[in-house]
C-alpha cells in the first residue's frame, strides 16, 4: 500500500495563520497599513477599498491581471499618489514621503540613463535617498561585487544586457540599505536564470529583516517566495492573507487506488467521490483521512495507494478572484501588457 500525503499538510498550517483582519499573525509591526483605499482617474474606479496589512519582515505579493489595479495601489501605499478616500500608513507615518529614505522603489518603467556607467548610476540613486555621491560608488561597488557584476562598473548602461541593466537599477534601489523594498513587476522581461537570482536576492532581504513587496501576475512566483498576498481583481482585493489560508479555501484532493473494484466498502467513501479509471477522487473528509482508511481496511478494499494533494495558489485564485480574472492573469503572462 502506497500512502503520499503532501507536506504542507502537516499540522500547524493552513488559515490559522491569518489575523482577522487579513494580516498574518505572528507579527505585531506593520511595515505596512492601508485602509479602505480608493482612487479614481478622470471619473473611473481604478481602485475601490483596498485593505492591506504587511507586517515588518514579510516578503507579500500584489497578484493581479494587468490593469487590475496593482500599480495604482502601490504608489497610493507609496505616497505618490494620494488615494482620494482611505488610509495609508508605511512604518506607523501616514505621509510616507517623510520617511522616504526607510524606502526603496523599483518601478515597473525602468528608467537608467542609457550613457551613464553602472557605478554611476548606482550612486545618483542613493543620492536620491540621502547617500553622499562617494558613499553611493563605494556601496555600489561592494553591491556589484557581490552579484558578481564587478566587471560591469564602468560599462555605460547601454552596453549591458537587458538583465545587467535591470540588475543594476535593483541595486541603486538597495543601495542606501532600505527597511522597505517594493518591487513593481520585477520579474518582468527577465530570463529564467536572472530570474532565480532575483528570487534569491529577495530572500536574502528578509533573512535580513527587509519588508519587501512585490507586485506580479506570475502566479508561481507569489507562490514560491510570499508568506502572503493580496489578490485584487477589478480594483477590488477580495482576499488578502496567508498562502495557506487561500490555498486551503479549497479541499485537498484525495486520489485512492483500490484492489476490489466494488464493495460494502464504497459506502464509506465521501459523497462526492467518482471513479476516474482505475481511481477513486473526492475531497478530504472534515474529519481527515484515518477514520476511512480504517473503513476500507476493514471493507477489504485492498489500498494499492492513496495520495493528498492540496490546492495549489492558481487555484486558490481561481476560486477567489474568479475564471475571468484568472483568463486574463494567464494572457499577461503569455502577452505582457499595462497595470
Amino acid at each position: 500500500m502506497d500512502i503520499a500525503v503532501s507536506e504542507q499538510m502537516q499540522p500547524g498550517n493552513g488559515a490559522e495563520g491569518t489575523g482577522s483582519d487579513g494580516s498574518l499573525a505572528g507579527s505585531t509591526t506593520l511595515a505596512i497599513e492601508a485602509r479602505g483605499l480608493v482612487k479614481r482617474f478622470d471619473g473611473t474606479l481604478a481602485v475601490d477599498g483596498v485593505d492591506i496589512s504587511v507586517p515588518e519582515g514579510a516578503i507579500y505579493g500584489i497578484l493581479g491581471p494587468n490593469g487590475a489595479g496593482k500599480t495604482t495601489t502601490l504608489r497610493m501605499l507609496l505616497g505618490i499618489i494620494d488615494p482620494d478616500e482611505g488610509v495609508r500608513r508605511v512604518f506607523g507615518h501616514d505621509r510616507p514621503h517623510d520617511i522616504a529614505r526607510l524606502i526603496g522603489y523599483l518601478p515597473e518603467e525602468r528608467g537608467l540613463y542609457p550613457a551613464m556607467k553602472a557605478i554611476e548610476a548606482i550612486a545618483f540613486m542613493g543620492a536620491l535617498r540621502g547617500l553622499s555621491l562617494a558613499e553611493g560608488r563605494e556601496r555600489g561597488r561592494e553591491l556589484l561585487e557581490r552579484h558578481d557584476l564587478a566587471h560591469a562598473a564602468e560599462r555605460q548602461i547601454r552596453q549591458l544586457s537587458k538583465g545587467m541593466a535591470q540588475t543594476v537599477q535593483l541595486l541603486g534601489t538597495l543601495v542606501h540599505r532600505p527597511r522597505l523594498v517594493v518591487l513593481d513587476e520585477p520579474f518582468s522581461g527577465l530570463d529564467a536564470i536572472n530570474q532565480g537570482k532575483l528570487e534569491r536576492m529577495i530572500r536574502t532581504l528578509a533573512d535580513t529583516g527587509t519588508t519587501v513587496i512585490f507586485s506580479t501576475h506570475v502566479i508561481h512566483h507569489a507562490e514560491r517566495l510570499c508568506e502572503g498576498v493580496a489578490i485584487i481583481a477589478g480594483g477590488k482585493v477580495p482576499y488578502a492573507g496567508s498562502v495557506e489560508a487561500a490555498r486551503d479555501r479549497i479541499p485537498a484532493q484525495v486520489r485512492l487506488e483500490t484492489r476490489a473494484r466494488e464493495g460494502g466498502w464504497t459506502a464509506a467513501l465521501p459523497d462526492d467521490a467518482r471513479r476516474e479509471g482505475d481511481f477513486f477522487m473526492f475531497s478530504l473528509p472534515e474529519t481527515g483521512v484515518e477514520p476511512l482508511l480504517r473503513k476500507l481496511i476493514e471493507g477489504d478494499a485492498g489500498i494499492l495507494s492513496l495520495s493528498i494533494e492540496r490546492a495549489g495558489l492558481h487555484d486558490a485564485f481561481v476560486h477567489i478572484a474568479g475564471e475571468a480574472a484568472a483568463r486574463q492573469l494567464k494572457a499577461d503572462g503569455q502577452g505582457g501588457g499595462e497595470q
